[in-house]
């Protein structure tokens, strides 16, 4: 597999982790690195397909929402130092997606979802996150289209 853009990214930065023996950032893109591998032989020995940068950003995206929930458990178990360290990787990981999509893009494209003859929150969903594939959470996207959808309603 010729590496993506993101994942030439993180190769580089963990080299440069070990040549400066950051054991913490270390480990954390080893593990992201595992993930991302995994999802690449999955790819391309299951589905058949070339691997794309947005397929890496899925990962991280992955990776970080498994963090949040991590962070959160730490927090209503009374843990703050391991909630923090949560948030900390997240922050690190962060640095490799590409740059948000202002919300009110996303919601012209929910406006425009709509006005099209979508009225469930599922199938103007799936047109809007296939628009900005890899780019916004599905979170950002579900709460927008919940308000619209309300407010057409």
């Amino acid at each position: 597999m010729p590496p993506t853009e993101t994942h030439a990214r993180l190769s580089g930065d963990l080299l440069v982790a070990r040549k400066a023996q950051d054991k913490p950032a270390i480990l954390l893109l080893g593990t992201i690195l595992a993930e991302v591998k995994e999802r690449v032989r999955v790819i391309e020995n299951e589905e058949k397909r070339e691997v794309a940068d947005s397929d890496v950003i899925d990962v991280l995206r992955k990776a970080i929402k498994r963090r949040r929930e991590s962070a959160e458990q730490y927090d209503k178990a009374a843990r703050p130092e391991l909630a923090q360290r949560e948030r900390d990787e997240i922050t690190a990981i962060e640095r490799y997606l590409p740059a948000a999509v202002d919300p009110e893009v996303i919601r012209g494209a929910v406006r425009e979802a709509i006005a099209g003859g979508l009225t469930a929150v599922g199938p103007v969903m799936g047109r809007v996150l296939g628009r900005f594939k890899g780019q916004v959470e599905g979170s950002v996207v579900n709460a927008i289209v919940r308000e619209e959808l309300a407010r057409n309603a």
